[in-house]
């Protein structure tokens, strides 16, 4: 339990033992630390001079030998949270920092089923109103097994409505289409011969283009323009097709 305290103050496992043995010993030269600590006297030397950086241990010289000394328990929650407190007190910058880094739109990049899955959880836990999509459904049933009827379902449950735009291509358009109430979903089906495997998909400020076959890839954009953009264009779109 102490360790484990010890690590929550930033000591790695080593460096607690060290500092327990500095505790349990009072002052003392570093070779009956190593032995108390169960370390080679040279490992504690460098763990010793590591926990003097971050205060839990203080040295002096008597004679020409090196004492150690654990600085007190309370001194160090004392320090901790001090440091606490200066971090707070920074926080405001710390986060328009950050802020401003997340105005910019970011990219990440997903490999594999796994990776499309994962961008599926995404928009679960992002639960957003509504989500919108061109999309290849033949390749997300073909593909993804059981883990799709699994996706819409807790979709549905989340109450995130979802708009559908399907090529006439596609096996599974119409048979979506009929259940687009019970599954939460408006669609409109385009008239198009071009086979494709990939979807897009566009929910609040993120963007997920997706490839559904062979390599099954997705980059997600996290932009609000760029999410703009892109969902005016699938309105623009929705509006000229049929219901």
């Amino acid at each position: 339990m102490v360790k484990k305290l010890l690590s929550a103050l930033g000591l790695t496992e080593k460096q607690a033992l060290v500092y327990l043995a500095c505790l349990e010993l009072g002052t003392s030269p570093a070779h009956r630390i190593s032995q108390r600590a169960g370390l080679p006297r040279s490992t504690t030397y460098e763990i010793l001079s590591s926990l003097q950086q971050k205060g839990f241990a203080s040295v002096f010289f008597k004679k020409t030998i090196k004492y150690f000394s654990a600085e007190e328990p309370k001194r160090v929650i004392s320090e901790t949270q001090s440091r606490i407190d200066l971090l707070k007190n920074a926080l405001p910058q710390i986060e328009a920092r950050y802020l401003k880094a997340r105005g910019r739109p970011q990219v990440r990049f997903y490999q594999g089923k796994v990776g499309i899955q994962n961008v599926l959880e995404e928009i679960l836990e992002d639960t957003p109103r509504e989500v919108f999509g061109f999309s290849a459904v033949d390749d997300f049933f073909n593909s993804l097994d059981d883990y799709f009827p699994s996706f819409v379902e807790r979709r549905v449950k989340r109450k995130i409505f979802a708009k559908l735009i399907m090529s006439s291509s596609m096996i599974r358009a119409k048979e979506t289409k009929t259940l687009d109430a019970k599954q939460l979903r408006e669609s409109r089906i385009i008239s198009s011969p071009h086979q494709h495997h990939g979807s897009i998909l566009i929910w609040k400020n993120k963007i997920a283009l997706m490839s559904l076959k062979d390599e099954f890839e997705a980059v997600v954009v996290e932009g609000a323009e760029l999410a703009t953009v892109q969902k005016t264009m699938f309105n623009i779109f929705w509006d000229s097709l049929p219901n």
